[in-house]
């Protein structure tokens, strides 16, 4: 008999929550494996040697990595810094006026259809603790981590999946520099494994959010071959003025 899901797979009332920095380490690991393959993608276009596209991709590699994971610290702290601003102007509102802020709470309760003395319960003992008063009133906001650090982890987490994941195409480029034969050109190796490693991170991604790991796999495959493509592009029509430089 067949089952509608998977031995072992979470179930529609057990399913396992998604690592916290998931969304930190999907983005960082196909960004890094985009970028890298896209500045591989570009010198081989363009036909430089081996050693020109190893130096290329490691700058590319760690510059950008560098750079994407301070924008996600940035942009992390900023929104919970906009978060604790916003909470701490409904706080003084509630000090201000509580009698218009307990008003809030009930409109908003009574607009998911509680009433009478069901509504009177729930707004009380909403307003009978200030910290989740105010909580109750910016709920709409959407809460960001409130861990110690949040911001710096999922900066961390987005260098470290761009830099494993990103490393993947300059491997085949590294091994034949170190003299290691794969019978077939580098790049069409790091083309194979690049792929794979964009099959991969979106399976991965799919998995954990109880999605098509399938579909998510094909998807970001497509997504970065894509990226990956118009960078070869690109290079091989510039290959004239490389070679002039």
């Amino acid at each position: 008999m067949r089952s509608d899901a998977p031995s072992g797979a979470p179930t529609e009332n057990h399913r396992a929550p998604a690592p916290k920095y998931l969304r930190d380490g999907v983005f960082g690991g196909i960004d890094g494996a985009v970028t890298t393959f896209a500045v591989v993608a570009g010198a081989i276009g363009a036909s430089l040697p081996g050693g020109i596209v190893i130096v290329l991709g490691f700058a590319n590699l760690f510059a950008d990595g560098v750079s994407m994971a301070v924008s996600n610290y940035l942009a992390t702290r900023s929104d919970e810094q906009r978060f604790e601003q916003r909470r701490l102007a409904e706080d003084r509102r509630v000090e201000a006026d509580p009698e218009d802020a307990r008003a809030r709470v009930a409109e908003s309760f009574a607009a998911l259809g509680l009433a009478g003395d069901a509504l009177a319960q729930v707004v009380t003992a909403v307003t009978t603790s200030r910290e989740r008063w105010v909580d109750t009133l910016i709920a709409g906001l959407g809460r960001p981590g409130q861990d110690n650090g949040h911001a710096l982890k999922a900066g961390l987490a987005t260098f470290t999946a761009f830099i494993i994941v990103g490393l993947i195409p300059l491997l085949a480029f590294v091994g034949e520099a170190a003299g290691v034969s794969f019978g077939i050109s580098p790049f069409v190796l790091a083309s194979v494994l690049t792929a794979i490693a964009f099959f991969v991170v979106g399976a991965w991604k799919g998995i954990l959010v109880d999605r098509s790991w399938l579909a998510d796999g094909l998807e970001t495959l497509a997504l970065g071959g894509t990226a990956a493509a118009i960078a070869y592009v690109v290079g091989w029509l510039l290959r004239g003025m490389a070679d002039a430089l």
